[in-house]
């Protein structure tokens, strides 16, 4: 860490030095110009931003399958504008690959293909994405996903549960968004100040986006077990949805307190967030008890079901944690 002086010249403008080792890094002389951005009590200084699309070309040589489609959602939530994926032959699982892999990110579309390389760009402006609305759509889907899984579980509605399965890819979509755009804001001070957001406040928002996307798994997942399970008996159905409207209602309440722009409001909210955490080892000990004498691969089938239940709540309280540290006051 270095010091400056704060001096003053002209009577009425404040000037302060830059260390030069850091202006000659950064190709700062004479007559350049920089941007500050102003972060409560902090004053970030960056080189002024000259808006240039950040491209990247990368081998993809001997990736396939999961590797390959890992490989364009890195690069995708890394901030790359323009992705080229280049090898000496681009074969057609390769393509098929790279286009599924593109239909599950937002804004990317493919702009070129040739026979040794496919472009891809991020056609959205990141001026113009809310992270805030982004999180509250994860919110909405990922809880309507579980309620329909649930419903397909007890109604034994195959067709409910495959559609709860697919919904899943629309809230990863949306989670790699968030995390492509807080990944930005980290980098950039500008992109930060398009958000409109604080970089904390951004933090607290992806964190919570994950957790809400861990839950949209858990729906999926208790859609595909339903597809395995016949008719379960009525006081087993009537114990799971009391143990998925006590978890849901930690996760709303949760996500009531990170919205809360009261800090005395919000962590109130999550406390009791929090609090509800604790009485679902009670509802998975009753379950446990009733599932206990149905047929073996019955019973080990709706144990994981309670189990993703019960994770949900769990996520519920990462989720209120967070919120309590963004209410918090400032050292």
């Amino acid at each position: 860490m270095e010091t400056r002086k704060v001096q003053v010249t002209g009577g009425s403008t404040y000037t302060v030095s830059i260390p030069k080792s850091w202006a000659n890094e950064n190709g700062i002389e004479a007559g350049s110009k920089v941007e500050f951005h102003p972060e409560g009590d902090s004053m970030l200084l960056s080189p002024e931003s000259a808006n240039d699309t950040i491209e990247g070309t990368f081998d993809i040589t001997g990736l396939e399958g999961a590797n390959l489609t890992r490989t364009v959602f890195t690069l995708y939530v890394s901030g790359f504008d323009v992705i080229s994926l280049e090898t000496p032959r681009i074969n057609a699982d390769q393509r098929r690959v790279i286009r599924d892999a593109t239909q599950g990110l937002v804004g990317l579309e493919v702009i070129e293909e040739t026979g040794d390389r496919v472009v891809l760009q991020d056609l959205l402006d990141s001026s113009e994405l809310s992270i805030h609305n982004a999180v509250t759509r994860i919110r909405l889907v990922a809880l309507t996903m579980l309620e329909d899984a649930l419903t397909a579980l007890v109604e034994n509605d195959d067709e409910l549960a495959n559609d709860v399965i697919e919904r899943d890819d629309d809230v990863d979509r949306l989670w790699f968004m968030v995390a492509r755009v807080f990944r930005s804001a980290l980098r950039n001070p500008s992109a930060a100040a398009d958000i409109g957001l604080p970089r904390e406040t951004c933090f607290d928002f992806h964190s919570s986006a994950r957790q809400l996307e861990r839950i949209a798994d858990h729906a999926a997942k208790i859609a595909q077990l339903s597809l395995d399970l016949e008719e379960i008996p009525e006081e087993v159905a009537d114990a799971l949805w009391e143990l998925h409207d006590d978890s849901t209602e930690v996760v709303d309440m949760a996500m009531d307190a990170l919205f809360e722009d009261d800090g005395p409001e919000a962590t109130e909210l999550a406390n009791d967030a929090r609090e509800r955490v604790r009485g679902i080892d009670e509802h998975n000990r009753h379950v446990s008890d009733l599932i206990r004498d149905l047929d073996a691969q019955q019973s080990q089938l709706l144990r994981l079901v309670v189990d993703s239940l019960s994770r949900c709540a769990d996520y519920g309280g990462n989720v209120a944690e967070t919120a309590m540290q963004k209410a918090a006051p400032r050292p």
